[in-house]
C-alpha cells in the first residue's frame, strides 16, 4: 500500500491546522459548547464555505469535492488536534454516508447538496442508546436486538397512511448532535412483530410530535441529546422497505470507524505534544521536569503508542475493514496519552479548569459511544474468524472415555 499522501491532502491538513490555530483556541471552546448549537456557528459556516468539509467525500454532482475518505480523516485527525466542536462527525461520516448509499435520487438531490454546503446538518438517531452496536463495530446489528427487537421499546413505525408516510413512535438516547441538527435520521421498526426489520426514516427538525433535550455529557465539546418522537411524520429512507438498512449502517460504521481512529489520533498527538512542551519548561530540583529519564521514558512509550495508532488510522482510512481496529487503537492511545499528560502536568493537571482534563474528557467519552476497546477487538476478531469453529469439550467429543 502507498502510504504517501497526496499534494492536495497535504493542503487539505496545513490550510485547517492554520485556520484552527487562528479562530479556535483554547480560549474559544468554552464559548462555542455554550452555544445552543453546542458549536461556533460562524466558524462552521467558514470551514464549510470555504474549506468544503461537509462535502469533501461526496461526489461532485451533489456538490461536493469529490475525495475520498482519507482526506476527510485527515481533516479530522485536525479537528481533533483542537477539540474543535462541530457537526462534521455526524453529519458528514454517519448521515451523509447512509443518504447516499439508501436514498433515492430525489432523496438525494435534495439533501446531499445542502449538506456540502453547510446549510444542512444532521444526526444519527438509534433507539437503545447503543450507537456503537447500531454501526456493527461492537456487536452483530442483523438481528436488530440493539433497537428493541420489534418488542416493546425502540422506535416503531406505523404506516404507510393514505398519504404514503409513516409516523413514529418511541425515543432515542445519546444521539450525538441531535439537539441541532436539521434533519434526522432516524433506525425504526416497520411491520410489526414478528414480521418487523429496522428501516432508517428521514425526520425534519421541525416536524410535529418531535421533541428534542441536549443532555449534560462528560464531554462538552460532543453534544448528545434525547430525542423523542410522538406520532411523528416520517419519510422512508429509499424507495420501499427492501433496503438493507443493517448492512449500510455497518459500511457506514467501518469507515466512521477510520475517520474517529484519525480524530482520536489528533487528540492524542496534541495532548502528548503540549505536555512535551510543558515539562520542558517545568522545573523542579533546579532543572526541567522533562530532563529526569523516568519522565523521557514515559514520554517515549506514549510517543510510540500514537505514531502507531496513527498508522492504524491511515491504512483503515484506505481499507474501511480495517476501520474497528484502528478505532480500537487510536481510543487506546488516546485514553492512555490524555491520562499521562494529566498526570505529568502535576497538580494543575488535576484541576478541571486546566485544558489537560479536557483531552482527557473527549477520550473518555469517545470510548463510552464509540467502544469499550475490548468489544471493538472482540468483534473485529470473531468477523475475521480468527477465533475459528467453537471447539468442543472434551466430555462430549466421540469416543471421549474410551480407552
Amino acid at each position: 500500500m502507498d502510504a504517501a499522501f497526496t499534494a492536495e491532502q497535504h493542503e487539505i491538513r496545513r490550510t485547517l491546522r492554520e485556520l484552527l490555530a487562528r479562530s479556535a483556541g483554547p480560549d474559544a471552546i468554552p464559548a462555542a459548547v455554550r452555544t445552543a448549537e453546542g458549536y461556533d456557528p460562524a466558524l462552521w459556516r467558514g470551514l464549510a464555505g470555504d474549506l468544503g468539509l461537509p462535502g469533501l467525500a461526496l461526489a461532485e454532482e451533489y456538490g461536493g469535492a469529490g475525495c475520498t475518505a482519507t482526506d476527510l480523516a485527515l481533516a479530522c485527525e485536525e479537528t481533533g488536534r483542537a477539540l474543535l466542536p462541530t457537526p462534521l462527525l455526524a453529519t458528514a461520516a454517519l448521515a451523509a454516508p447512509l443518504i447516499a448509499a439508501l436514498g433515492t435520487p430525489d432523496q438525494r438531490a435534495a439533501l446531499l447538496p445542502r449538506i456540502a454546503d453547510g446549510t444542512l446538518t444532521a444526526a444519527l438517531a438509534v433507539p437503545g442508546g447503543s450507537l456503537a452496536t447500531a454501526l456493527g463495530l461492537t456487536g452483530d446489528n442483523l438481528d436488530g436486538a440493539w433497537a428493541g427487537g420489534g418488542r416493546a421499546g425502540g422506535i416503531q413505525a406505523r404506516g404507510p397512511g393514505k398519504d404514503g408516510g409513516r409516523r413514529l413512535y418511541g425515543e432515542a438516547d445519546r444521539v450525538l448532535d441531535g439537539h441541532s441538527a436539521g434533519l434526522l435520521l432516524v433506525a425504526a421498526h416497520a411491520g410489526g412483530y414478528p414480521r418487523s426489520r429496522t428501516l432508517l426514516f428521514l425526520v425534519d427538525s421541525g416536524a410535529a410530535g418531535l421533541a428534542r433535550t441536549r443532555l449534560t455529557s462528560l464531554d462538552e465539546t460532543r453534544p448528545l441529546a434525547r430525542v423523542e418522537l410522538r406520532d411523528t411524520p416520517a419519510e422512508l429512507l429509499g424507495a420501499d422497505d427492501t433496503a438493507d438498512a443493517a448492512a449500510a449502517l455497518a459500511a457506514a460504521g467501518r469507515t466512521a470507524a477510520a475517520i474517529l481512529a484519525a480524530e482520536a489520533v489528533g487528540t492524542a498527538a496534541s495532548a502528548l505534544e503540549r505536555t512535551v512542551e510543558y515539562v520542558k519548561a517545568r522545573e523542579q530540583f533546579g532543572r526541567a521536569v522533562g530532563s529526569f529519564q523516568a519522565v523521557k521514558h514515559r514520554l517515549a512509550d506514549l510517543y510510540v503508542r500514537v505514531e502507531a495508532a496513527r498508522s492504524a488510522a491511515y491504512h483503515a482510512a484506505r481499507d474501511p475493514e480495517a476501520g474497528p481496529l484502528a478505532l480500537a487503537q487510536a481510543l487506546e492511545a488516546a485514553r492512555i496519552t490524555t491520562g499521562e499528560a494529566v498526570q505529568l502536568h502535576g497538580g494543575i493537571g488535576f484541576t478541571w479548569e486546566h485544558e489537560a482534563h479536557r483531552y482527557l474528557k473527549r477520550a473518555a467519552g469517545d470510548e463510552l459511544l464509540f467502544g469499550p476497546v475490548h468489544r471493538l477487538r472482540d468483534h473485529a476478531a470473531r468477523r475475521a474468524g480468527l477465533f475459528g469453529p467453537e471447539r468442543m469439550p472434551l466430555a462430549a467429543a466421540p469416543g471421549a472415555g474410551v480407552r
